[in-house]
């Protein structure tokens, strides 16, 4: 990251300190992420400028409920594809309206979870719009039950 990235970086995560207390840190210097609600879905802000609202499920959660106790059954396939559908319901509540709002939609799977995952640029260099995208996302997902 540049010396001005990096600072533009520094004075975003501060003034996102008070409005949102609930940011964690995922790594030193790295993104902040928070939970929207209680119904799964997470909020990310990298340092590159991306704001993520991602819903996911843990591989491990989606073989235990279909293999009654033997996921060695179970293909990595069979295990994504299954994962994809139980996240879809949730997924769709919200898909049209971040699509409609400037995100894109992808999905990210690797060996621990599957991600849908809908993603915008930021410009960290203006805390203001990042802040309103961010309180938007919480009243829109967050909020919504």
């Amino acid at each position: 990251m540049s010396d001005g990235a990096s600072t533009a970086w520094a004075a975003l995560r501060a003034s996102l300190a008070p409005t949102f207390p609930q940011l964690l840190e995922l790594e030193a210097g790295g993104a902040l992420a928070m939970d929207l609600g209680s119904d799964g879905w997470l909020l990310e802000l990298t340092p590159d400028g991306r704001l993520l609202c991602q819903y996911g499920v843990a591989i491990d959660d989606v073989m235990s409920l279909l293999s009654d106790g033997t996921p060695e059954d179970l293909g990595t396939d069979e295990i994504a594809k299954q994962a994809k559908y139980f996240i879809q319901p949730a997924v769709s509540k919200y898909r049209s309206l971040l699509l409609k709002s400037g995100f894109f939609e992808q999905t990210e799977m690797n060996d621990a979870y599957v991600a849908i995952r809908f993603e915008r640029n930021v410009d960290v260099a203006n805390p203001i719009a990042v802040q309103d995208l961010m309180r938007w996302c919480v009243r829109t997902i967050g909020a919504a039950r």
